[in-house]
C-alpha cells in the first residue's frame, strides 16, 4: 500500500498532508518553506510513499527539483485543474489545500506540468529580465509624456536614444518643469543602459547555443523569440507530436460540444504569454511585404483573405510553433520550400 503526498506551498510555510490508499489521513504537519524542511517531515514515510504533488508555482521547481535529488516520486500540478478540483471547498485554508492535493494524487486525476532543467530555467530567467527591463523603459517614457502632455508638450515619434534630448529641448524654456523632469530622464539613461546590458546577455547566450541558432533560420525569429521559445519547451522530446506544441502554447481554438450545441471559440490562451506574444509578433513580421515568400506565408495569405489578418496571423504562429519544435526535434535548419 502506497502513501500519496499533498504539498501546499506558501512563502514561509509547506502544509503537509500524506493519505493511504483509501483516502484517510495518516498524518499532517505544517514545516518551514524549504525543501530541506520538507524532506525532514517525509524522512520516516519516503519507503512507502508512491507520489508527491504540488501545485505549480514560483517556488514549486525549487522544492520539487531538491525532492527528485533526493529520489522521491514528485509531480508538479496544473494550476487550473487544481483550482476547478479544490473549488468545492467551502473553507479554504493551507491546511485543506493540502488535503485536497493530498486526494488529487491519489486519484490520478490531475495533469503533470513539465519541471524545467536548471540550464533552461535560467535562459528563462534572462529572456524575463529583459523583459522586465523593457517594460521600465516603456512605462517611464509614458510617464514622462504623461507629464509633459497638460503644458501642451508633445514628444512625438522618437527613438529611445534621442528621447532624452527630445524631452530636454521642449522643457527648454521653463525652468522649473525642466527641473522636475530630470530625475526621470536620468533614470530613463539608466534603465536605457541596463537594458542594453541584459540585451547583450541574450545574443551571447544565444550565439552560443546551437538550439537558437538552428530556430533562427526562420524567417522572423530573431534572438529573444529564439530564446524565448527554447527556455520555454526546454526539452523537446516531451511532445510525442509537433501539433501538440500550439496547443501548450494556447494558441488552438476553444470549443464547447454537448448534445446538440458544438461551439468553437477563439484560442485559449493557456500556457506561456510571453511565448504566444513573441511567435505572434513573428508572425506579423513574416506576413509584411518581403522579398522572398516562404511557402507557409503563402498558406498564411490565403488564409487571410478567406478569414482577415488577425485569424491568419494567429494560425501562422501556431504553425510557426510546430515548424520549431519538428526543426528542434530533426536538427534541421528552415527550409524555404514546401517540397
Amino acid at each position: 500500500m502506497g502513501f500519496s503526498v499533498g504539498l501546499d506551498v506558501s512563502l514561509e510555510s509547506v502544509s503537509i498532508c500524506i493519505v493511504d490508499d483509501a483516502g484517510c489521513i495518516v498524518s499532517e504537519a505544517r514545516v518551514d518553506g524549504d525543501p530541506d524542511a520538507v524532506l525532514d517531515a517525509l524522512r520516516l514515510q519516503a519507503d512507502r510513499i508512491s507520489r508527491i504533488g504540488l501545485e505549480a508555482g514560483p517556488t514549486s521547481e525549487w522544492i520539487a527539483g531538491r525532492l527528485l535529488e533526493a529520489g522521491l516520486p514528485v509531480v508538479c500540478l496544473e494550476t487550473r485543474h487544481v483550482k476547478a478540483a479544490l473549488s468545492a471547498m467551502t473553507v479554504k485554508t493551507d491546511r485543506n489545500d493540502a488535503r485536497g492535493l493530498a486526494q488529487i494524487v491519489r486519484s490520478g486525476w490531475f495533469k503533470a506540468v513539465h519541471l524545467k532543467s536548471a540550464d533552461g530555467q535560467r535562459l528563462r530567467t534572462l529572456a524575463a529580465a529583459r523583459k522586465v527591463m523593457v517594460r521600465a523603459v516603456t512605462a517611464n517614457e509614458q510617464a514622462i509624456r504623461g507629464l509633459l502632455r497638460p503644458f501642451g508638450l508633445k514628444v512625438g515619434a522618437v527613438t529611445r536614444r534621442r528621447f532624452g534630448d527630445r524631452v530636454r529641448s521642449l522643457t527648454g524654456s521653463d525652468p522649473l518643469l525642466a527641473t522636475i523632469v530630470e530625475p526621470l530622464l536620468r533614470a530613463h539613461d539608466r534603465l536605457r543602459l541596463e537594458l542594453a546590458e541584459l540585451h547583450r546577455l541574450v545574443l551571447r547566450a544565444v550565439r552560443t547555443d546551437t538550439v537558437c541558432g538552428r530556430l533562427m533560420t526562420m524567417p522572423g525569429i530573431g534572438p529573444v523569440t529564439a530564446l524565448t521559445f527554447r527556455a520555454t519547451v526546454d526539452d523537446p522530446t516531451r511532445f510525442r507530436r509537433s501539433r501538440a506544441v500550439g496547443a501548450y502554447l494556447g494558441l488552438t481554438p476553444r470549443r464547447y460540444q454537448s448534445g446538440e450545441t458544438d461551439r468553437v471559440g477563439r484560442i485559449t490562451k493557456v500556457g506561456d504569454g510571453e511565448t504566444r506574444t513573441a511567435l505572434f509578433e513573428a508572425a506579423n513580421v513574416i506576413l509584411r511585404p518581403t522579398t522572398r515568400w516562404p511557402a507557409m506565408k503563402a498558406w498564411a495569405m490565403r488564409i487571410a483573405d478567406r478569414q482577415g489578418a488577425r485569424r491568419a496571423k494567429v494560425a501562422l504562429a501556431r504553425r510557426m510553433a510546430v515548424i520549431l519544435h519538428r526543426m528542434w526535434i530533426d536538427e534541421t535548419d528552415f527550409r524555404w520550400s514546401a517540397a
